[in-house]
């Protein structure tokens, strides 16, 4: 679904302040309470919005420690293994993947001593077959959606350049090598 500058404003507002009311948020947003709820209304049917509970950090609440487990599963063990891996509390994402591996989780734990029973659960199911695991060392940019929201507002979004790499003149995609004309 498309979303346009006023959902935009909408969402990043309700990204601010969560707890906000439609009456107020249609105030700062300077559009009637009618219009506010009804935009509301569609960014929740159309499941832009997921929900509004708390935002809860494993971290604050001791388990500090993160991983990303890539698995390989059995053929045909797909749903057994994602219903084996939602009943463990430390799984907090499931994506099924392409490439090396065929699904990936997010798992915490406790500390890293704690991180080796969270994997021995995870990989103590006969559907899967290896993990790869990797401890997250610090997490630079969490997980947010606003930067994505705004681009999706904007009325024509047009991706972004890339940068140039700077090439000396001998390195330039259209000097070739030098030949020299035909002898004629």
């Amino acid at each position: 679904m498309a979303i346009d500058e006023l959902d935009g404003r909408l969402l990043e507002l309700l990204a601010r302040e969560p707890r906000i009311g439609v009456l107020e948020a249609s105030r700062r947003l300077g559009v009637a309470r009618g219009t506010a709820q009804a935009r509301l209304d569609k960014l929740r049917a159309t499941g832009v919005i997921r929900g509004f509970g708390p935002e809860v950090d494993p971290a604050a609440i001791g388990f500090p420690v993160t991983a990303f487990a890539t698995l390989e599963i059995k053929q045909g063990r797909g749903a057994e293994v994602r219903a084996h891996l939602a009943s463990v509390p430390e799984v907090l994402e499931l994506h099924t993947i392409t490439g090396q591996g065929d699904m990936l989780c997010r798992l915490v734990a406790r500390s890293n001593a704690d991180l080796q029973r969270v994997i021995d659960e995870v990989v103590g199911f006969d559907g899967i077959v290896r993990a790869a695991t990797a401890i997250v060392m610090e997490n630079p940019v969490p997980y947010r959606t606003t930067p994505l929201v705004r681009h999706a507002a904007q009325p024509h979004p047009h991706p972004r350049p890339r940068p140039q790499a700077h090439l000396s003149p001998s390195d330039s995609p259209s000097s070739g090598p030098h030949r020299s004309p035909p002898p004629g």
